[in-house]
């Protein structure tokens, strides 16, 4: 039974591409109106992924990078220098007569980074304990940069309150992943067969339950018309630009591949629905646009760079287990 689920973990993993894509199609054709229960849901759901993460991680691996937090500190100045300049950049250039959906591309590059970000790392075979570390932090200086961006973008002094948001990433990220390593340390071989079988099997549908629900909340409030396809096109642009200057920016402090696709992932995903609260709290649905199309190809990107990742490393390990 233990090689079964071992088996059917690996398999999932190898096709993560084709379910993410299959999750995202069906959040088009089963549309949901968010609630208070289906939130709950991803929260725990989420909960659990980054538990299971977690138990392919040692606590110790996370302590000594916090103790010399040079890379993440690296990596969020690529996350709020690079990327929030390009797509400022891009929404100017092909969307000059309209401020509102330029500010959303701006949003878009600087809410925080996507809490998936571990998940993908992990999938991937990337350093965890890393990109854990980026996410806390990140989530720590973001309430104080991101009023400044919209306020020197589009001259709107907003005030943010991340009580909330930060409450949710200790309960779906922090707080799972640190049980999860300890119980690593503790449980060390039992731990990490456990999390590449049976509940490695229940994250996987953990993962594609979070990217179909969240899939859903967006498709329900889209409109499609000849202007949508054109944000749709130009949000695929900000989105790649984004993973690809995560591999730049690894490549630059010549780190390894762990590392770089660390690098890649935070630099890549952004948590969409804080971003989306923001813009149509203090903008308009036209703001919201470029940040809710972003959610239709995060997850692709995302499982496409782990396909292009494991041909240009071939070496690395991918979390999963095969026997």
């Amino acid at each position: 039974m233990t090689y079964l689920f071992a088996s059917l973990y690996g398999w999932l993993s190898r096709n993560i591409f084709q379910f993410v894509l299959l999750s995202l199609i069906g959040g088009y054709f089963f549309p949901l109106q968010p609630s208070s229960a289906l939130k709950l849901l991803v929260m725990v759901l989420f909960g659990y992924m980054t538990f299971a993460t977690g138990l392919n991680s040692s606590f110790r691996d996370f302590l000594r990078i916090a103790a010399k937090p040079g890379i993440p500190l690296y990596t969020l100045g690529v996350i709020h220098i690079a990327t929030p300049l390009v797509a400022w950049i891009v929404g100017h250039l092909f969307f000059p007569g309209h401020p509102l959906i330029q500010v959303g591309y701006l949003i878009s590059a600087t809410i925080p980074v996507g809490v998936t970000s571990v998940i993908w790392t992990s999938i991937g075979g990337g350093n965890v304990a890393l990109t854990m570390m980026t996410v806390i932090m990140d989530t720590l200086i973001t309430p104080v940069l991101l009023p400044l961006f919209i306020l020197f973008a589009a001259g709107v002094a907003i005030q943010i309150d991340y009580s909330r948001m930060i409450l949710d990433l200790l309960f779906m990220i922090t707080i799972p992943s640190i049980a999860g390593m300890l119980l690593h340390d503790a449980f060390k071989e039992k731990a990490r067969l456990f999390a590449n079988g049976f509940g490695g099997v229940l994250s996987r549908f953990a993962f594609f339950g979070v990217i179909f629900l969240n899939s859903t909340f967006v498709m329900s409030s889209i409109q499609w018309n000849a202007h949508i396809l054109k944000i749709l096109a130009v949000t695929s642009l900000v989105v790649a630009i984004g993973y690809l200057l995560g591999y730049a920016a690894g490549l630059f402090i010549n780190a390894t591949p762990d590392v770089v696709l660390s690098i890649i992932y935070t630099a890549g995903m952004r948590n969409i629905a804080t971003g989306l609260v923001i813009a149509m709290n203090y903008f308009t649905p036209e703001t919201a646009l470029p940040i809710a199309l972003a959610m239709l190809f995060q997850q692709p990107f995302a499982a496409l760079t782990v396909k292009i990742f494991r041909r240009r490393y071939p070496f690395v390990e991918p979390v999963i287990a095969t026997k």
